[in-house]
């Protein structure tokens, strides 16, 4: 997170003095990585996405939590050493669980393709810390694929009709486990979300089970994916013991038959 140095007010409007982070915005790298033809590496969009975790989980461990409600591409800036800096605390705002005045408050104000229903007027429920991962889980999304996810609002509508969202058919080098991982915290509505940025994390990582609605969520495949190395490993030892199995031994001749059992012709034929 950039240092915030000083705060003042200016003809009615709030405003901080933060330090300035050099470097391009995620928008512009996956911009760059579009016009080539090519995906940012799901290794380094993982890598990318444990920093802004560790800042998000930072500002919701805070007491209230402060929700930034407008994470996306464009927010978040690449230093020249690789550090992430998650930036524009604009609509920041402190999460007060009882106050109804937390309800959608920023309504035209998000952008739409990160922001969840409960943001942008779609929803019954106040913005908490889902919110976030909502917005985090779409940026992922574009990072992954080059593209923002269909908006929460159009994909509500249509929800009966087209319910699948999908990762892997447009990057099929995105494992199963971060993609599930993802449509995770992309859930229409907070309860079909993680509960916190951990639990995202962890997910991410293939240190939690995905479980939505109380189903575990392509277990086995993920778990495929996670020790493919290790199977492939495994299959090339097999193989190489049938190899060596099926190789003839030293009593064997170049055909592979024990010229010792076997009648010559001449006799077979008498």
């Amino acid at each position: 997170l950039p240092k915030v140095s000083d705060f003042f007010l200016f003809n009615g409007r709030d405003y901080l003095v933060m330090d300035f982070v050099p470097g391009q915005d995620l928008r512009e790298i996956i911009e760059n990585a579009r016009h080539k033809g090519e995906f940012i590496p799901e290794e380094q969009v993982l890598t990318w996405t444990e920093q802004l975790i560790n800042a998000l989980d930072y500002l919701h461990q805070q007491d209230p939590p402060v929700l930034h409600r407008d994470i996306k591409p464009s927010n978040i800036k690449l230093t020249p050493n690789g550090t992430i800096k998650l930036v524009d605390f604009g609509l920041v705002k402190l999460m007060i669980p009882d106050d109804n005045r937390t309800i959608t408050v920023l309504q035209g104000r998000a952008t739409i393709q990160y922001a969840p229903l409960e943001q942008i007027g779609g929803d019954s429920g106040h913005t908490d810390v889902r919110s976030d991962i909502y917005s985090l889980g779409a940026t992922l999304y574009q990072l992954l694929t080059n593209h923002p996810p269909p908006d929460a609002k159009s994909r509500y509508i249509r929800e009966k009709f087209d319910p699948q969202l999908s990762i892997r058919e447009i990057n099929p080098d995105v494992s199963p486990q971060t993609e599930q991982a993802i449509l995770h915290a992309l859930g229409l509505h907070p309860g079909d979300r993680p509960n916190s940025v951990k639990q995202f994390k962890d997910e991410l990582l293939g240190n939690s089970p995905i479980i939505i609605n109380g189903r575990t969520v392509n277990g086995w495949r993920a778990a495929v994916w996670r020790n493919r190395v290790l199977l492939a490993l495994i299959t090339a030892l097999l193989t190489l013991a049938a190899i060596l199995t099926l190789t003839p031994d030293d009593s064997l001749n170049q055909t592979g038959l024990n010229p010792n059992v076997i009648a010559p012709v001449s006799e077979i034929t008498r």
